[in-house]
């Protein structure tokens, strides 16, 4: 009995809330229809008058709907705008907007004010900020690898890929090395394009990074070859500016390929900014370097007719300006600060036969510079594919030295695909670095393991 009447309650109650359901979803549904009667229609209307409002509203909707999918489908299809990269044109994206600021005719070039207590502004900040010492070891200084290329994609549209190429293979020579690196893309001072595009550039590094010891500039065209190198740091602590070159090429033959601009170190000091100012005069575009091309021609042995070039001017100043400049310059030829491309890429598989990283030298040269190649412009001083091929043996000569670590190596030279050249361990940390190149650190941490 006692279950019966639990039992009929029950019954009860869900009757009591289904009626309760029925008479909320009423309400919620006269809302609707009143909204939309008083919002459509700006008045009320009948509830019979809406239902057919809504219905014929859901039937008109259904039946334009595959009329309306077609139409946007046929505008698509006639839309002038194409997501095929290969037919379009670059051309529309590199237009710049507005003029570059007109120099003063009446004014002298200059790279910026006149600074003269360099040396004493930098003592103080390194003197403020001791976490950014400016050696950060024994001998060691800290170093800023400058390089860099234009705002524009390349002429050549596999310029790009080259450029890549060569930034990734600058990547890698710092990492190991505890160097920073900066890539430009931005024309700092539209006059000085070109050959000349440097020289502001580097001023304004120096100037706001006071923390860095040594600037080295590096060209875009030039590669690493030699990852195991460590510059003699020490060799240079009496000296400020630091070139592939040789002494007698410069001062005695005034010869102008006796030294290299195409990577160089030069010292964060007064100094630097003195001879920036003195190298800068002779780089603004348009009728000075032209005219001063034609005194470099004349002055200096060998120099073919063009406008003024960087390498040739500075040539010129230390020539002819030695006792102002010559004891802080340093003309490297010990090593490969520049390798010139044609001598050396022939001769890798030699190398790699008879010698070991670490050399730099023409054993095994720090730096392969492709120069005349111009691999983003459409024409070089040398047959494309002959530039292009030898590029990417340096690119790959020094990438072994990389993947090595890792227990790879490219298939040959030419070749962009790689193979194992050790079975992975389960012990990575005992595995031998043969080239020497991993970071300080980690060999620390293995000796400390062991």
């Amino acid at each position: 009995m006692l279950d019966w009447c639990f039992g009929a309650r029950r019954v009860r109650q869900m009757q009591r809330a289904f009626r309760h359901g029925k008479i909320t979803l009423m309400c919620l549904l006269m809302t609707v229809v009143v909204l939309r009667g008083t919002i459509g229609a700006g008045k009320f209307g009948t509830p019979e008058q809406d239902f057919n409002e809504i219905r014929e509203h859901f039937h008109n909707r259904k039946r334009v709907e595959p009329h309306r999918v077609l139409e946007e489908a046929e505008v698509s299809t006639e839309s002038s705008e194409s997501n095929n990269y290969a037919t379009f044109d670059i051309s529309k994206l590199t237009v710049d907007e507005g003029e570059d600021e007109k120099p003063d005719p009446n004014k002298p070039y200059s790279l910026g004010p006149k600074i003269s207590d360099w040396d004493e502004q930098r003592a103080e900040w390194l003197r403020k900020n001791p976490n950014f010492p400016n050696f950060i070891g024994p001998n060691k200084p800290r170093v800023l690898l400058v390089t860099g290329s234009s705002p524009k994609p390349c002429e050549n549209p596999v310029g790009d890929h080259y450029l890549l190429k060569a930034i990734k293979n600058k990547i890698d020579y710092c990492r190991l090395h505890g160097i920073e690196i900066f890539y430009n893309m931005a024309l700092l001072d539209a006059e000085m394009a070109g050959f000349w595009a440097k020289l502001p550039l580097i001023r304004k590094l120096l100037l706001s990074h006071p923390e860095i010891e040594f600037l080295w500039w590096m060209d875009s065209d030039a590669m690493f070859t030699d990852m195991a190198f460590e510059v003699p740091w020490e060799r240079y602590k009496d000296h400020n500016f630091v070139m592939h070159g040789w002494n007698e090429m410069v001062y005695d033959q005034k010869n102008w390929i006796g030294l290299n601009t195409g990577s160089f170190l030069l010292r964060n000091c007064q100094w630097a900014l003195d001879i920036l100012d003195a190298w800068a005069p002779m780089g603004p575009k348009g009728k000075i370097r032209t005219e001063a091309g034609k005194i470099l021609t004349r002055e200096l042995k060998d120099r073919p007719v063009f406008e003024a070039d960087d390498q040739s001017a500075m040539v010129y100043l230390l020539a002819t300006q030695r006792d102002n400049w010559g004891d802080k310059v340093y003309l490297e030829s010990a090593y490969y600060l520049h390798g010139y491309w044609g001598i050396l890429v022939d001769r890798y598989e030699e190398m790699i036969e008879n010698h070991h990283p670490g050399l730099g030298d023409h054993r095994w040269p720090l730096v392969t510079h492709f120069v005349g190649c111009k691999p983003c412009g459409k024409f070089g001083d040398y047959p494309v594919e002959r530039c292009l091929k030898q590029m990417d043996r340096a690119f790959n000569f020094g990438d072994n030295q990389i993947l090595q670590i890792y227990g790879f190596t490219h298939k040959s030279l030419a070749s962009r695909r790689v193979k194992r050249t050790r079975n992975d361990t389960n012990n990575p940390l005992e595995v031998k670095d043969d080239l020497g190149l991993l970071h300080p650190a980690f060999k620390a941490v293995k000796v400390s393991s062991s």
